[in-house]
């Protein structure tokens, strides 16, 4: 079922090229809406909601994200491909930071399609953790899919920083 957002920005498309008198843009219109191409406005709706499902502790909202044979990578890492995959890193990040905050920075659509840059915030408290709170930046560069959804999404961040962050906290000095 469509969310509101996405149906409100339908009706207004629609009605605005049915009262153009274009039956055919009319149509156009309502193919460019249905997920087989995406605007900066919905690209924006969609990296918000993408964040979203992060800090939900809901690891396979994430991976809804994602096609079913869509991958994601991090720090050149092992490929994650297919949904149980993308399921297993979203549910690693989250217990290692139960409450897991993963913001939104920005999203940028470049000539190599869009980079959802990002800022997570947690303290390490999952299985084996230290206490210690960190805060870290990075990016996911995405490849779309015609369903406009994640086909391939190649993650990053600095790992050191990250190590420095979990072994003494975001806080603490060098």
């Amino acid at each position: 079922m469509p969310n509101m957002r996405s149906t409100l920005l339908l009706v207004v498309l629609v009605t605005s090229a049915c009262n153009s008198g274009s039956v055919e843009q009319a149509t156009d219109t309502m193919k460019a809406t249905s997920g087989l191409h995406m605007d900066n406005y919905e690209l924006q709706l969609f990296g918000a909601d993408y964040a979203e499902a992060w800090c939900s502790q809901q690891p396979d909202r994430v991976a809804s994200f994602f096609e079913p044979d869509g991958s994601l990578t991090v720090n050149k890492g092992e490929l994650a491909v297919g949904t149980d995959a993308i399921t297993q890193v979203a549910a690693g990040f989250m217990k290692t930071f139960p409450d897991l905050t993963l913001l939104m920075d920005s999203l940028v659509t470049g000539p190599d399609g869009p980079s959802f840059h990002w800022t997570l915030i947690g303290t390490n408290t999952g299985p084996n953790g230290t206490g210690n709170s960190v805060c870290f930046s990075g990016v996911e560069h995405w490849t779309m899919s015609g369903n406009g959804r994640v086909q391939v999404s190649d993650g990053s961040f600095d790992a050191a920083e990250y190590e420095r962050q979990l072994a003494k906290g975001v806080d603490a000095s060098e």
